[in-house]
C-alpha cells in the first residue's frame, strides 16, 4: 500500500459515521442500489441493511458500481423485516421511513445528528406496511413539482445529505466516532479487499 493510499484510508475512516445507516427494502434495480451505496460512502456510512422478502437475496447487489462503493460498505442481508429491525433497535437506532401519512414530518424536521436509520422501499410499492409498523416515524421530502415522488436513489441522496449537513454543523466529522480498535479493523479489511482485487 502506498503512503498516499494509507493516508486516504485513515482520513476516510476518521470520518465514518457508525450511527447513521439506511434500510433498503425490496429494491430490485441494481443501478439504484449502486447509486445508493455511492451516496452512503460519500456521507460516511459504514454499513447498510438490505431486506428482500420477495425472493432470494442477490448478494452481488451494487458490485458493478463504477466507483466500486460496495467494497467500502458492509451490506447486511435479511429475508424478513423483524430480524433487521431487531438488529437496529438493539444498537440504539431510531428508524424513519419515507412514507406519506397524517403523522409524517418534513425531512428537514428530523434530528439526524442522533443515531438514525432511514428506510427506503420498493421502487413501486414503497416501504411495506410491516416495516412501517416498526418505524419510529415517517418523513417526506418536500417537493413543488407535478410529479409527487423521486427516484429512490435520488430520495436517498437528498435525505442523506440532509443528515450530512446536520452532522457537519455539529462537527461530527471532525472527531473520529470509531474506537482505535474498530478503526484498525476497518483499515485491515479495506486493505485486504484491495489486495484481493489486485491479485
Amino acid at each position: 500500500m502506498t503512503p498516499e493510499r494509507e493516508k486516504k484510508f485513515k482520513e476516510v475512516i476518521a470520518r465514518r459515521q457508525p450511527d447513521l445507516t439506511v434500510i433498503l427494502e425490496n429494491i430490485h434495480d441494481p443501478h439504484n442500489i449502486s447509486a445508493i451505496l455511492r451516496t452512503c460512502d460519500a456521507v460516511g456510512i459504514m454499513e447498510v441493511y438490505v431486506i428482500n422478502t420477495s425472493g432470494s437475496l442477490n448478494k452481488k447487489l451494487g458490485k458493478k458500481s463504477s466507483a466500486s462503493a460496495r467494497k467500502w460498505i458492509k451490506v447486511n442481508y435479511f429475508n424478513d423485516v423483524i430480524s433487521c429491525v431487531d438488529s437496529l433497535k438493539r444498537n440504539g437506532f431510531a428508524i424513519y421511513a419515507t412514507h406519506l401519512a397524517a403523522d409524517s414530518v418534513n425531512l428537514y424536521g428530523l434530528d439526524l445528528a442522533r443515531p438514525a436509520c432511514l428506510a427506503f422501499g420498493n421502487e413501486h410499492a414503497g416501504v411495506s406496511e410491516e416495516l412501517l409498523g416498526h418505524a419510529d416515524g415517517n418523513f417526506i421530502i418536500p417537493m413543488a413539482g407535478m410529479i409527487p415522488s423521486l427516484n429512490v436513489s435520488v430520495a436517498c441522496a437528498v435525505s442523506l445529505y440532509e443528515a450530512y449537513r446536520q452532522r457537519a454543523k455539529e462537527k461530527m466529522y471532525d472527531v473520529p466516532a470509531l474506537s482505535d480498535i474498530m478503526g484498525r479493523e476497518l483499515f485491515s479489511r479495506w486493505g485486504g479487499e484491495e489486495a484481493r482485487q489486485d491479485a
